[in-house]
């Protein structure tokens, strides 16, 4: 059993894992709260606009047309390990399609900047909650997020915007209450590529 679940989202350029680039990282554990956003270098496919509503105009970034402070991607994750120090070791994060997109992502990030091996001292593995729902709550007519949410909790929210779909998944997974067994057959820790 993991020491502290911490869900987290990335909101990024595209849906290439090996090239975009984070534009949101939060997280949420409990009341605690992280979030923080990038400046991208690479372009945003025009699929990321529509669904995130992040543009960036004059080397400004911008949420539905307003300017959001951001910080260089090193001290955003630097600032993410800080934070993630805070939780009883071990820590695992937790997001709806970990294996496939988030983990790929910061992993290959934080090798970037030579970040990884300090995040793995910190944190022990991915759970992945689309793999979990999908194997636990069988017959589903969608596994996405969203739709699990009005399944689930019978609420909608502001959907791909980071902190909120952090929120949304840390309220599923309460309500899941899945069992230990269930939590430790859909983490991985080869996602970390120790």
């Amino acid at each position: 059993m993991p020491g502290t679940i911490v869900f987290f989202d990335l909101e990024t350029t595209g849906l290439d894992t090996t090239v975009c680039d984070i534009i949101q990282l939060s997280a949420i554990c409990g009341e605690r709260v992280f979030n923080t956003y990038t400046l991208p270098h690479r372009a945003l496919t025009e699929s990321a606009r529509n669904v995130t509503g992040f543009t960036v105009n004059d080397g400004s970034l911008l949420l539905h047309g307003d300017p959001v402070n951001t910080i260089p991607l090193r001290d955003a994750l630097t600032s993410f390990i800080t934070f993630l120090r805070g939780f009883h070791y071990p820590v695992v994060l937790a997001a709806h399609n970990a294996r496939r997109f988030d983990a790929p992502v910061l992993t290959r990030v934080l090798r970037q900047f030579s970040l990884l091996q300090e995040f793995q001292h910190v944190v022990s593995g991915f759970l992945d909650t689309f793999l979990l729902s999908k194997n636990v709550f069988r017959g589903l007519g969608s596994y996405s997020q969203e739709y699990m949410v009005r399944h689930f909790l019978g609420k909608t929210y502001n959907a791909h915007d980071a902190v909120e779909d952090a929120r949304m998944l840390q309220e599923l997974f309460n309500r899941w209450n899945p069992s230990s067994w269930n939590i430790s057959r859909f983490t991985y820790r080869s996602s970390l590529a120790f």
